[in-house]
């Protein structure tokens, strides 16, 4: 399969999973999709992004070598919100190396405070936040904190998963100084 060519023929939820699943475990074929991915044309770019999505969360060994690019992709400016929704959703399926948990709570953080972020991916990225929270429990209030800034001008769809992340925590990961969670 021309792996471009793929992507330019059509781009649907079927053409995504024959992407997918002719990439498989393969790095080498991974590396290509990540090729066109990282350095691809504008259309391509955007459109690899979603079998490169499907492909790590199938085949996590295969981002790995790959994860200083796609972090440094994650924190261009004017990116599309096709890739950065992508990139997200994987990453909150994955184990995160360590040496990326800052950066990426910093994007995840100015993600969800953003007026013109779409909702899709604020979601990811309180859910990224939320995983990254039980090892760095220092976030969680601030977390929180942000969430209740943002309730009242956010989406349904915004509140729908910040609930669902609040409660997942206990009242004490929530709180410093003893204040009380309003939602």
């Amino acid at each position: 399969m021309d792996i471009k060519r793929a992507l330019l023929v059509e781009h649907s939820k079927k053409q995504c999973s024959k992407i997918v699943r002719y990439i498989g475990s393969d790095p080498k074929r991974f590396a290509e999709l990540m090729r066109l991915f990282l350095k691809g044309e504008y259309r391509i770019t955007q459109r690899a992004a979603w079998p490169m999505s499907y492909s790590a969360i199938n085949q996590p060994q295969l981002i790995r070598p790959f994860f200083s690019h796609l972090m440094n992709k994650l924190n261009k400016k004017g990116l599309h919100p096709a890739v950065a929704r992508n990139t997200l959703r994987l990453l909150q399926d994955i184990e995160i190396p360590k040496r990326y948990h800052g950066k990426l709570m910093t994007i995840c953080f100015d993600h969800i405070q953003s007026n013109t972020i779409p909702v899709a991916i604020k979601a990811f990225s309180i859910t990224i936040l939320y995983k990254l929270s039980k090892q760095y429990p220092d976030i969680a209030p601030e977390l929180r904190l942000i969430i209740e800034e943002r309730w009242s001008v956010e989406t349904a769809a915004f509140r729908s998963r910040a609930k669902i992340i609040l409660n997942g925590y206990s009242k004490s990961e929530l709180t410093n100084n003893n204040s009380q969670l309003v939602l």
